[in-house]
């Protein structure tokens, strides 16, 4: 008995240990999970199981990615998909909802034992779906991602493809222009405050040109965001546009980020996460080394929305040794001063 309690306490001190989301630190790290994007078929540079970057203390966050169908899977219910690990998921009757038990008792196991914060993102860049038709629509696609991915509705014949395990909160990736998301979102805050059990998230992954043009209408403060992820990559703002030592940075935009978050931001407090690739392949431009990146993470711990860095994807991370810890090893240490440095209003 002695040795169960001890057991139960030091998994307890685990997970405070191992964090999640700290609304008030500049040390957040999210890596996005799901996609398999560096794309090996085996092996240790394959995708591993979500529990497996759970285990790692320099991560924070992890997004589920996608949910890419929200209403246009059978049965008006959504899809998913992760990639090399949804191999040993079987499909819930009358939908294309995967059903994958050891996801679900993963999620349990990052948020119990590892401390986590798990979000389910949604879209990506093969999601098509364009919002919904109507704020209705909106509503009722909110309504329906609670059940099946919320806290389970007693006696509720909802398809859930985790089980009783229950999400941390959503995440929006929109690559393209998509309406009426602003009812979506809100219904969803709304829905959170219905379980105090536990506090949900709301985020959002912006392309770093600014205003985004696919999330505008949500960040033009309209829904209250605790953090937002803004891709620093594939774009003429990426970390490739960043000039050390300049007294102005005028492609590279983090400032304009932090303006919004203090003067647009439907929640003043929200968290700016310099969003970076993991890896050279990772994405088209906007990689750098840790030589490069440490640099501009101290510019950005400069600025007082800077929350920490987010990463695509795990399994890049993964295959480029060292880069998370040094990630993490950078934002652990104290803002240094930046000589010459300007804000741009």
């Amino acid at each position: 008995m002695a040795r169960s309690i001890y057991s139960a306490l030091v998994l307890a001190w685990l997970g405070r240990a191992n964090a999640g989301f700290s609304k008030d630190a500049k040390s957040n790290v999210a890596v996005y999970w799901g996609q398999n994007s560096y794309g090996a078929s085996s092996g240790s540079l394959a995708q591993q199981s979500l529990a497996t970057y759970c285990a790692n203390t320099d991560i924070d966050i992890i997004p589920m990615a996608f949910l890419y169908q929200i209403t246009s899977g059978t049965g008006g219910e959504p899809v998913l998909n992760f990639a090399n690990q949804q191999n040993n998921c079987t499909t819930l009757a009358g939908t294309e909802l995967i059903d994958c038990p050891d996801i679900g008792a993963d999620i349990t196991t990052c948020q119990e034992t590892y401390g986590k914060t798990i979000l389910l993102s949604i879209g990506g860049a093969t999601y098509t779906e364009g919002g919904f038709t109507s704020e209705a629509a909106a509503i009722s696609a909110a309504k329906n991602l609670w059940n099946i991915f919320g806290p389970e509705p007693w006696g509720s014949s909802t398809p859930r493809p985790f089980g009783s395990a229950v999400i941390d909160g959503f995440d929006f990736d929109f690559e393209t222009s998509v309406t009426n998301t602003v009812a979506f979102a809100n219904e969803l805050r709304s829905l959170f405050a219905t379980d105090p059990s536990k506090r949900y998230y709301l985020t959002a992954a912006p392309q770093c040109p600014y205003p985004d043009a696919a999330d505008n209408s949500m960040l033009s403060g309209g829904v209250h965001f605790d953090a937002i992820f803004v891709q620093f990559y594939n774009n003429y703002c990426g970390l490739q546009s960043y000039v050390a030592g300049a007294a102005d940075e005028w492609n590279f935009n983090f400032d304009q980020w932090d303006t919004w978050a203090q003067n647009v931001s439907a929640n003043p407090d929200v968290k700016v996460l310099l969003g970076v690739p993991g890896d050279t392949s990772a994405a088209g431009s906007g990689y750098e080394p840790l030589s490069v990146l440490q640099p501009i993470i101290e510019y950005c711990k400069r600025f007082d929305s800077f929350g920490g860095v987010m990463v695509w994807d795990a399994s890049q991370a993964y295959a480029n040794d060292g880069f998370l810890a040094g990630v993490k090893s950078c934002l652990a240490s104290p803002a240094k001063m930046i000589r010459g440095m300007r804000w741009r209003f």
